[in-house]
This record gives C-alpha cells, structure tokens and sequence, in this order.
C-alpha cells in the first residue's frame, strides 16, 4: 500500500544505517575500541621501559602468537616489537581513536540536533564515511598478524626507513606491515574527506530557518572549522601515501634520493627523491590534526561549562574567531617540527613567528572558559568535572610548547621524553578529558539513562591524578636528555644514567612512571 511504514530490520537499523544518531554511536564504539587497542599497546611499551630485558608476566609466552614467531623470545620484547608497538600505538590512537570520537562521533550525534536539521546533508555519504573509516581501521588490526607483524617506521613513516621496512624474503610485498599501514591509511583518509564534506554541506544548507552564522552553538563552530582542516590538509597527505606505497610496490623513487646503502649493499633505484618532501607533507597534515583534536574538545568543554556554571560563555564572538584564526594559522606552523633538518634562517624565523602567534588565539579561548567559570552557580557534576581539569591541563600542555617553537631550545629537546610530556598533556589529560565529559554529558541524551555518579568520579579522580604522575616526570627526563625512540628505557645509555633528578636517573624514573600507569589501570578496571 502507497504510504506504508515498513520497520527496518536489525542489519538496515543498527548496523547499515544511514541515520545521523546511529551512525554517530558506530563512531563512538568503534572509535573507543580503537582507543583501548591502543592503550593495551602502551602499556606493554610502559613494562619493557622499566624492566628491559626481563620476561613480560602472564602474556609473555602468549604474544608471539600475535606478533609472530621470534618476536618475544623468552616472552622478552625486541627492539622490533617495541617499535611495533610505539608506531601503531600513535597511528590508531590518533587517527582510529580520538579524530573518530571527537569529529566524527560527538558531531554526527549532536550537531544535526543543534542547528535543527533532520540529519546530515548526505546520509548515504555518511554511512560510507564510517565504512571506510572502519576498513582502514581493520586493515591496522590485520598487520598485527602478518609475516614481521605490523608497521616499525614509526607513527610518520618516515622514509627511507620505511620504505625498505618488511621487504626482502620472508615478506609478501602487500601482505606485510608497513604497506598494510599505508593502504589502511588510505581508507582512513577518504573517510575524513567524506565526513568533512558532509559536515560542511549540513552546518552551511540545513540550519534552522533564523539561525544565523553568530547564533550557532560554539560546538557546531569547531566541528565547522575542523571539518575544513580535514578537507584541506588531508588530500596532500593522501597523495604522498600513494606515493610511498608506489615507491614500495612499484619501485618508484618518490621519496628515495640516489646512493642510497642498505646493509651494506647500494640500492638498486633510480633516486632522485627526497625523503624531506614526505615530511614536508606529513606535517602540513600532522599539525593542523593536532588542532582537529582540540577543537571539538573545546566545543564539548563549551557545552558542559556553560550548562554546568548555569551562565552563558563569556565572550561568544571572541570564541569563534580565534577558532577560526587557529584553523587559518594551523596550516602556517608544520615545518617546526622539523628543526632539524636545516632551515634558512628567514624560514625559522617565519615558522617560529606563526608559531608563537597561534598560541593567542588558543589563550583567548582558555580566558574566555575562565572568565565564564567567574560568578557561576558551579555544579560540579562528573562532566563538570573532567571540563575543570581539562582547563589546566590544557594549559600545561600550551605553555609547555612554548620553547618548542625556537629553533635553539628544540635542538635540545627534539625527540626527548619532553615532547612526550607536552604532545601527551595536550591530548591525554586535555581532549582525551573532553571526549570523557562529552560521554558523561550526552549519555542521557542518546540513551535516555544516566551514568552512576558514584563511579564518574572514581572514573575521574584516579585519573586526573594518575596522568600527571606519568606524564609531569617525563619532563624532567626530557630535560635530562632521554631520547624517546630507546627501547631499553635508557638503561644501556650514560646520559640517562649519569645525573640524578630529585634523586633518580632519568632511566630510574620509568619504574615511577609505569607505576603511575598500573595504579591507574588496576582502578579503573577493578
């Protein structure tokens, strides 16, 4: 009959959807999943920091099922796996974890609800969006179980490591780590485009009739703003996956100069490539995604601080124009990352300025978040919570960053545990801490019940505490000159051994710091 409702069944409604709440939920899981994946990762990495050489307990004699044959002789970790794990730790963390759950989830969700449309521009787009988000996301999880186990060339790939890494016999030239890595990339990758796209489209087409530019919720600003960040930084990100994956597969030389010497052996290939312009591209990419985590958060921060102070947020037009001026500076700033590689001193200068200059807008935003805290009728509910610790730590993370923006300190500092300390407080303690208030916060709304308050805060205390006693340290050891790439935590290294900070060496404060993270997970778990 002409008219007639038909009730989807449980493959079209919950997992082939194209509605904006069901997809959002498919981003929020997986996405957490991920999250966890690569948390488990860092905690084997957290062990063999302090205790090289010895046998992991328990799992030990179980992991080379995982990793394969020879990876964990004795159940001890080889450099190799350490390096496994550190690349696909970051790589999964980033890419499958926070961008899916910050961007993609809290957006698809709340956005539409918020500017009054039925759901996002392109639903079909969407669901696909997610699909190829979660292929990508398969093929990471796939190489953990292929011949030599899964990408070592680090979170960044960076050639020509990465382009001779699980070649040779014993390697399928597909079927093997690092190609994995760049193939699932390039799902993850179009998945962006698809969602940025889309989020654009909705915000500027669907918006409630009288809901004008300088009405819209902050939120929806930031999910706007990092939507364009995606569309733009990701394509030549894109471009240079590809290119790596034919310098692998086709034995092109993109990225591989002339005269290169592998073992011992010179490199048959034409070269003529430049291992510089990889970085170049990776970077114009990885630092605006640093700021496509944040943003959302401080749209979930936003909502939860002003439902919470019972206030609006002070300053609203100040809020989405430094928005918009971080995700204009945000493409100005990737090659201080690469300080070392040799600049002009005019380049330095222009990269250390725009630097310094993106740091005032994200100052603007955390004033703003203080001001509006400033004669509120504060309840401090678990969202509440996590928002007001967000804050600081926020802060320590920003201010820390600060000398990495000179060329001079960042030849002191570059690839220490300092640039641990200060990556992690900006993501960990700060939008990690978002993503957790937005849960708490929006819980209600998606599934009509309210988390146990009682838990939230066993959840936030523990952690809020535990974090800082794992990451505050790693500043010193930074400071101290730890490198961050030792697989034995230092412990063959005199410049980890020699000085003592607050009485211990910079490898005997791993023992602390690990310890610090089995507190956290033996709460959180048990």
């Amino acid at each position: 009959m002409a008219g007639e409702h038909h009730e989807l069944g449980f493959w079209r409604k919950y997992i082939f959807s194209i509605d904006h709440k069901v997809i959002g939920t498919q981003y929020g899981l997986t996405g957490l999943t991920f999250m966890l994946l690569a948390f488990c990762l860092m905690i084997l990495m957290r062990w063999q920091l302090a205790n090289p050489g010895q046998e992991l307990p328990v799992i030990g004699k179980w992991l080379p099922h995982i990793f394969g044959p020879g990876s964990m002789p004795g159940g001890k970790m080889t450099p190799e796996v350490y390096n496994e794990l550190g690349a696909m730790h970051g790589t999964m963390m980033i890419f499958a974890g926070i961008v899916p759950v910050g961007f993609a989830a809290f957006g698809n969700f709340v956005v539409p609800l918020q500017i009054g449309a039925p759901d996002m521009a392109f639903p079909k787009v969407n669901a696909a969006s997610f699909w190829a988000y979660a292929v990508g996301g398969l093929i990471w999880l796939i190489s953990f179980f292929v011949p030599g186990g899964a990408a070592k060339s680090g979170w960044y790939s960076y050639p020509p490591l990465s382009a001779f890494a699980d070649t040779g016999p014993g390697h399928n030239p597909v079927f093997n780590g690092e190609t994995l890595w760049l193939i699932g990339f390039i799902f993850v990758i179009t998945s962006s485009l698809l969602g940025s796209v889309n989020f654009i489209t909705t915000i500027i087409q669907l918006r409630a009739k009288g809901l004008t530019c300088m009405r819209l919720p902050f939120f929806v600003w930031t999910e706007f703003v990092t939507a364009f960040l995606l569309l733009l930084s990701f394509p030549p990100m894109e471009s240079g996956v590809i290119m790596q994956l034919m310098d692998r597969l086709a034995h092109t030389s993109f990225f591989l100069p002339s005269g290169l010497v592998v073992n011992g052996t010179p490199v048959s290939i034409s070269g003529g490539g430049s291992p510089l312009l990889w970085q170049h591209l990776w970077w114009f990419l990885g630092h605006p995604e640093v700021y496509v985590l944040i943003l959302p958060a401080f749209g979930i921060v936003a909502e939860i601080l002003a439902n919470n102070s019972r206030k609006p947020l002070w300053g609203y037009k100040s809020l989405v124009f430094s928005s918009l001026l971080i995700g204009f500076l945000s493409f100005l700033v990737w090659a201080h990352h690469m300080w070392l590689t040799g600049m002009a001193g005019a380049v330095t200068a222009f990269f250390q300025t725009t630097t310094i200059l993106i740091s005032i807008p994200s100052v603007i935003i955390a004033t703003a978040f203080f001001i509006s805290l400033w004669g509120g009728s504060i309840r401090f509910t678990v969202p509440m919570l996590f928002v007001t610790a967000f804050l600081p730590m926020f802060g320590i993370g920003g201010l820390t960053g600060i000398p990495l923006a000179f060329s001079s300190a960042d030849l002191y500092l570059h690839d220490t545990y300092y640039l641990i300390a200060h990556f992690h407080y900006i993501v960990a303690p700060g939008t990690i801490f978002a993503l957790f208030a937005g849960i708490y916060y929006w819980f209600p709304k998606a599934t009509g019940r309210k988390m146990n308050d009682f838990w939230g805060k066993l959840h936030f205390w523990p952690t809020l505490i535990c974090m800082n006693v794992i990451f505050l340290p790693m500043f010193l050891q930074g400071m101290a000159g730890m490198h961050r790439r030792w697989y034995d935590g230092g412990q063959g290294w005199s410049v980890a051994n020699e000085h003592t900070i607050w009485g211990l060496t910079g490898f005997q404060w791993n023992k602390p710091i690990s310890w610090g993270l089995g507190l956290w997970v033996s709460r959180k778990f048990h």
